[in-house]
């Protein structure tokens, strides 16, 4: 099975050849790296730009103005913040133009905690990103799905920012990407690009399928009827994981994968909170002004005399970094255990 990185790449490929995308660049993106991920290893239209985050933006913005389809990296998310200004730009030039002026560009940068990236490489964006008006954001948290979502990404009319969670760009899907081949060596052959010297290197694309996860819908990755857990990104798969141990203890508990932070799937969850009257929003974002607060408080107003217990965040401490130390990134964001201890506090609680 493709891993996240390899699963983004594809689905670049498929988007340079098959959507017009014809320039993907950021620091390193180009050859001979392809992006500090391998995410943009071995695409024709990648390229490197100068160390200039703001001119990365600036340059995306000034493509899709131009009629062109830019997928435009930021290394990573703790350096974009310096481009707010640029991305609320974007954000509302379709609304400022009264509709005549479309930007179709896609912003990618890996986000949050999960390889020790300590001060400087930890930071989550999805908060901050939810209070630009304008941009569709979306955070996979598996393979299969980050190609889908790049694949949609690539065909909006307008931004779109594409979240991905650095600790699961190493992990290998359950799922095979469409056209990918059944051998997962032979993938490696075919897309990954040696080590040493790759000034002769060139890709053998494998006969990528179109397979598009529309931009506003969920997924239940787990059924339950007692506890629901919405969660996205780096979280779901602990999210996953704790259903799987609380269901052996007896507790079911249904698990909702956003996908997309805007616009978010609320009819999915508010299906799932009428059935289980009780709902543990979770994230790894620092938990004030926590995109999951948002969702608390939206669940308060639309089903307060529906809820058999008050709605839960779990999210990320908050504090100004993440320690370089093992246990100082562990103890900042949600790990395993504290999902679990959560969820079977929220199912016991009473209303």
């Amino acid at each position: 099975m493709a891993n996240m990185a390899q699963a983004i790449r594809m689905a670049l490929h498929y988007a340079e050849e098959h959507l017009g995308v014809m320039d993907i660049f950021g620091e390193d993106v180009g050859a001979p790296l392809g992006g500090v991920f391998t995410a943009t290893q071995g695409l024709k239209n990648a390229w490197n730009s100068p160390l200039d985050e703001r001119g990365i933006l600036g340059a995306a913005i000034g493509l899709a103005m131009a009629g062109q389809r830019p997928v435009a990296e930021i290394q990573f998310a703790d350096y974009i913040y310096n481009t707010i200004d640029l991305l609320k730009l974007a954000g509302n030039t379709l609304w400022a133009s009264h509709g005549d002026w479309n930007l179709p560009m896609v912003v990618k940068t890996p986000v949050g905690s999960g390889i020790r990236g300590s001060i400087y490489h930890s930071h989550s964006f999805d908060a901050t990103a939810t209070h630009i008006p304008g941009w569709k954001i979306v955070m996979p948290s598996n393979p299969l799905d980050a190609y889908g979502l790049m694949i949609s990404a690539c065909q909006e009319l307008n931004p779109v920012m594409f979240l991905e969670p650095k600790a699961l760009l190493r992990v290998k899907g359950e799922e095979r990407i469409p056209g990918e081949p059944e051998d997962d060596r032979q993938l490696s052959k075919m897309i990954d690009a040696p080590l040493g010297d790759r000034s002769a290197w060139k890709p053998n694309w494998p006969a990528l399928q179109p397979y598009a996860v529309p931009i506003g819908k969920g997924k239940v990755v787990r059924e339950g009827s007692q506890v629901t857990v919405v969660s996205y990104g780096r979280t779901l798969p602990l999210c996953a994981k704790a259903a799987d141990a609380l269901r052996d203890q007896g507790l079911s508990v249904e698990v909702i994968d956003l996908r997309t932070l805007w616009p978010y799937d609320w009819d999915l969850v508010k299906g799932s909170i009428e059935k289980t009257g009780r709902v543990l929003f979770v994230n790894e974002d620092t938990e004030v002004t926590n995109f999951g607060e948002h969702l608390v408080r939206r669940t308060v107003e639309d089903h307060f005399y529906q809820l058999q217990a008050p709605p839960r965040l779990l999210a990320g401490k908050f504090v100004p970094g993440i320690g370089l130390s093992d246990n100082l990134e562990m103890a900042s964001v949600p790990q395993l255990p504290d999902v679990i201890d959560a969820v079977r506090k929220l199912a016991t609680e009473e209303p």
